[in-house]
Parts: C-alpha cells; structure tokens; sequence
C-alpha cells in the first residue's frame, strides 16, 4: 500500500512531468552560474571599494549609495541569470 507521500508525488508527476535536461544543456547551466558569479563577483569589488574609500573620506551618504547599488546590481544580474537559464531548460 503506498503513502499518502507517494501518492501525491506520482499525481504531480503527471500534472508536471520532469524534464530531463542534455548534457549541453547541462553544461550551459554551469556555464552560466560561473559567468554571473564572476560578473556579481566584479561588482562587489568594484562598489566594495568604492564604499571603503567613501567611509575612510567620511562620506557616509555616497558609501550608502554605493551599496544600494551593489543591492540593485546583484538582483538585476541574478534576475538576468535566472531568465537565461530558463531558456536553456525550454530549449
């Protein structure tokens, strides 16, 4: 007799089958992980820096700002990897 678990997984499995996603597709996947972990990567050193030196001036309100787009940029560039992934999965 299966579980109530099992039962519900193998419905979700026929309302949403799980695709099995290629090799290249896989490899892509990874491809862009690492690409917008570097780029995310960039820009923190870049805003990181640009915060320090604003702090060590005393300039608190320009060191802010400088995180504030760190904050933007991380999700802009998060959203742009994830939107692209999805379209390696459709592919």
């Amino acid at each position: 007799m299966k579980s109530a678990y099992e039962l519900a997984m193998e419905r979700l499995q026929q309302a949403a089958p799980t695709k099995v996603l290629t090799e290249a597709q896989k490899t892509e996947l990874a491809d862009l992980d690492s690409l917008f972990k570097s780029r995310i990567a960039e820009r923190e050193i870049a805003l990181g820096d640009e915060m320090v030196l604003a702090e060590a001036a005393g300039d608190y309100a320009k060191a802010e700002q400088a995180r504030e787009r760190l904050t933007i940029e991380r999700a802009r560039l998060t959203a742009e990897r994830d939107e692209r992934k999805e379209r390696v999965r459709a592919a």
